[in-house]
């Protein structure tokens, strides 16, 4: 398993395209050279010395990292050798990228990014097995219908989750308020059409079996475009946006972006602000929420430096890819649906090795830095409400999963592995 082996930049040794490794089975002779757990510390010093090659631009000893990665690495091994897998092609692809027309002959059907919410979908192929996804809708739902319980016409906007589990939870849960169904209208936001109206078209559905009064108002574009008069806001609706695993594409916006974060004394972080993110974020306050909701993968994956963000990537995926291996193992998803999964998340490492600049979207960031972000933009963190704590931790224990666990951390809280944060979950008021 990946989770004894953290990569730190002390394990070292003395370039969004889709073009992968051939690693299907690793060579027999040196693969059985090594037991697991001396395979993957082999592993782990290949993939830091191949990334610091990669840095420098030295391409003769990439190549040379690459072929004894290859000869150790499988994607369908055990969690570390499938792990090297994926990051071993992120970095081919990204020394590719210096030839661009070898790249785009070889990527000429592919696009040049991943597209925006391919992650909520793979997750949400797995609600009921895979427990992220599942607390956090738990805790989501909760704290909104919490939030909204004496409202009567309530606006949620959906800052680009296409997942209908969430939605037809909240749907459910706010049929029950108090005072009867609320007049609920969900927008929706994203450069999927598809995802639009297939989520239109569930939620409608949803909203007549429980006899509410539904509006759906789905916007196509992305974030980045996103303007305040898109909306549609109207005179007394309770508002609130919701954000799932999104956010942090904002962070691409401009080179200015990609700048070495630092700790002054009092071990805060200091952010240089993205501009982009800062307007949106002041856009949303000057609407006047009752809250915002932000759920965001729990670590540092917008660093300047390929080496650092590689270590960074290398340790939180190795936690996510040991999750995944044990519902696998106890037949909570089948073999398929792990390749599904690993792909999915496998393009979310391609992004952070393999791009720069504006093609960098999977800009992760830990809750601090968000922290951070919101104060600038004049909000307050609101603690989640305990009966939706309390809710997620009886889910987890339910589950029968060991290793999945509730950490509460202001302003939030954070769903781990191992102790090993996956994702935040925070909620922001005015």
């Amino acid at each position: 398993m990946c989770s004894s082996m953290k990569p730190t930049s002390s394990s070292f040794p003395s370039m969004n395209p889709d073009v992968t490794l051939s690693l299907t089975q690793p060579s027999s002779g040196l693969s059985h050279s090594f037991n697991p757990e001396e395979r993957s510390v082999k592993l782990i010093q290949l993939l830091l010395a191949c990334a610091n090659h990669a840095s420098s631009g030295n391409i003769q000893r990439v190549d040379t990292c690459l072929r004894r990665i290859s000869q150790l690495a499988s994607v369908s091994g055990d969690s570390m050798q499938r792990l090297a897998a994926r990051f071993a092609a992120a970095l081919a692809n990204r020394i590719l990228r210096r030839w661009p027309g070898i790249y785009k002959a070889l990527n000429h059907s592919e696009p040049t990014s991943p597209k925006p919410g391919w992650a909520r979908q793979a997750h949400s192929m797995f609600p009921d097995s895979f427990p992220y996804m599942t607390v956090s809708y738990i805790v989501l739902t909760q704290t909104l219908a919490q939030a909204m319980s004496w409202d009567r016409v309530i606006h949620i906007i959906n800052l680009g989750s296409g997942d209908p589990q969430l939605w037809i939870q909240l749907l459910t849960k706010l049929s029950c308020s108090p005072m009867g169904p609320p007049e609920v209208k969900i927008t929706c936001v994203s450069g999927n059409k598809k995802l639009l109206d297939d989520l239109g078209t569930i939620l409608i559905k949803e909203a007549k079996s429980l006899n509410m009064s539904f509006k759906y108002n789905p916007i196509n574009v992305t974030l980045l475009d996103l303007t305040q008069d898109m909306l549609d806001i109207r005179p007394g609706e309770a508002l609130a946006f919701v954000s799932i695993l999104n956010l942090h594409m904002l962070l691409a916006d401009d080179e200015d972006a990609d700048t070495r974060f630092k700790v002054n004394e009092n071990k805060d972080p200091i952010i240089k602000e993205n501009k982009k993110t800062l307007e949106f974020l002041t856009m949303l306050r000057s609407m006047s929420p009752k809250v915002v909701l932000l759920v965001e993968q729990e670590s540092d994956h917008n660093l300047t430096s390929l080496v650092e963000r590689f270590v960074e990537g290398l340790h939180y995926y190795s936690a996510v890819f040991d999750s995944i291996d044990t519902i696998f193992t106890i037949g909570k998803i089948s073999g398929e649906d792990r390749v599904r999964l690993e792909d999915m998340v496998g393009k979310e490492i391609l992004n952070i090795v393999a791009c720069e600049g504006l093609e960098r979207v999977e800009r992760h960031e830990r809750i601090a830095r968000w922290v951070g972000r919101f104060s600038r933009a004049r909000f307050k963190p609101v603690n989640l409400w305990l009966e939706a704590m309390h809710e997620a931790r009886r889910v987890i224990e339910g589950c029968g999963l060991v290793g999945y666990k509730i950490v509460i951390n202001k302003p939030g809280l954070m769903i781990c592995w191992h102790d090993r944060p996956i994702y935040s979950i925070s909620a922001w008021i005015i």
